[in-house]
């Protein structure tokens, strides 16, 4: 139920809070920081999965790429899904005794954000921007972990992930567009069209822009733009085939990409604080 074998979700949940660690720490985070946030991303991706699942549960079976899946299936029952989400959720909540109070008072909004992402594609024609605001937020709460306060480069990097999130997550949707202008599904991919590799291109364009102010704010080395610079010409790469019609499993594998463009930035803005 977890998607235990593809933890692309868990990487893309992760990597903010990792590039807010290292940026915040200016290189060197703190080990238990780096484990805790580490382990209470796959722990609340897990739970989160579980959340999707149980409000999207109708939905799955109509869709082809998902109505295997245990509770679209009837494997799993909704009582056994809740327990499941608890599971995951009481030793994620244990993770809070190792953040001081300003980073636990924010965990209670990422919570928030993650239960109310499923719900958006009910209302808004872009629901990959509630996505970006919940997958983020990780980055918020790392920074206020380290340093005890919420500077203005936060902000930057949070901007940064969200504008990253509705790139990948628009690449994703792209794999459900028929089943979900079906069923009256909305999703970037749809509300786009034939416009979605300029979108796609622009909110690349817009993140490469928010972290590269951060690292200007944060004074970062040229590493880090060299690697931005690479980034953005894969960023672009990918925008560009979009222009045409892709099958949903080369969208699927250009969305896999993004778990290595994140590892990417995340090594570059380690070596830009050498």
């Amino acid at each position: 139920m977890i998607r235990l074998s593809n933890q692309t979700g868990t990487g893309l949940l992760v990597l903010p809070s990792l590039w807010a660690l290292v940026l915040a720490s200016n290189g060197i985070p703190n080990p238990t920081l780096l484990v805790v946030f580490i382990l209470g991303a796959f722990l609340l991706r897990s739970g989160g999965v579980v959340v999707n699942d149980l409000a999207d549960r109708s939905i799955d079976r109509q869709v082809r790429r998902t109505k295997n899946r245990p509770l679209a299936s009837g494997i799993l029952t909704p009582y056994q899904a809740i327990f499941i989400l608890f599971i995951f959720l009481l030793p994620a909540a244990g993770l809070l005794w190792f953040l001081n109070p300003l980073a636990t008072r924010l965990c209670s909004v990422a919570v928030l954000l993650i239960m109310a992402y499923p719900f958006a594609k009910r209302v808004l024609p872009f629901p990959q921007l509630v996505l970006g605001l919940a997958f983020g937020w990780g980055a918020v709460i790392a920074w206020a972990a380290v340093r005890n306060t919420l500077e203005v480069s936060t902000w930057y990097v949070y901007g940064a992930t969200i504008c990253w999130a509705m790139a990948y997550d628009t690449i994703y949707a792209i794999q459900d567009k028929e089943d979900d202008r079906r069923i009256g599904i909305q999703s970037s991919a749809i509300a786009l069209g034939d416009q979605c590799w300029i979108g796609v291109g622009i909110f690349s364009g817009l993140m490469l822009a928010l972290l590269g102010t951060a690292g200007w704010l944060r004074q970062l080395a040229w590493p880090f733009y060299a690697v931005l610079v690479a980034v953005g010409w894969i960023l672009g790469s990918q925008a560009f085939e979009l222009r045409e019609n892709i099958s949903p499993t080369r969208s699927f594998e250009l969305f896999k990409q993004h778990t290595w463009i994140g590892t990417g930035i995340l090594l570059g803005i380690f070596l830009g604080t050498l």
